[in-house]
């Protein structure tokens, strides 16, 4: 079982940018893990965001839903145990508690949905308000 710890989340004004970190521990391989971030907001199910794949010895594919595209950027260091969401023109609707996740190897070409993914974070809460 992985551990995961989210950070970087904060208030920010809309068109602002943050950067959220994911950090894992644990006895396993790391980079035979893919990462998923995702979010909920209040009153509404947790939505996949962004997805990044497994190493293993090759250039690692991401994928990322239709409403960030463009926006947010997805990447890891394996050498850190750290997976990064970069996160540009912040809207409003962006808003609510981000979590990390893990997936055996890929994403499976799309961002997956929550009950494919094992172990989880806690969230970290990102706000975009004027």
């Amino acid at each position: 079982q992985l551990q995961l710890v989210e950070s970087g989340g904060g208030l920010v004004e809309p068109g602002g940018s943050l950067r959220l970190s994911c950090v894992l521990s644990g006895d396993e391989a790391l980079n035979f893990y893919a990462i998923g971030w995702f979010r909920q907001a209040p009153g509404k199910e947790r939505e996949g965001v962004s997805c990044i794949d497994s190493v293993g010895g090759r250039t690692s594919s991401t994928y990322y839903v239709d409403s960030v595209k463009g926006r947010f950027t997805i990447s890891r260091d394996d050498a850190k145990n750290t997976v990064y969401l970069q996160m540009n023109n912040l809207e409003p609707e962006d808003t609510g508690v981000y979590f990390c996740a893990t997936k055996i190897y890929h994403c499976s070409n799309h961002v997956p949905p929550s009950s494919a993914m094992i172990d989880w974070g806690k969230g970290t809460q990102v706000t975009v308000s004027s």
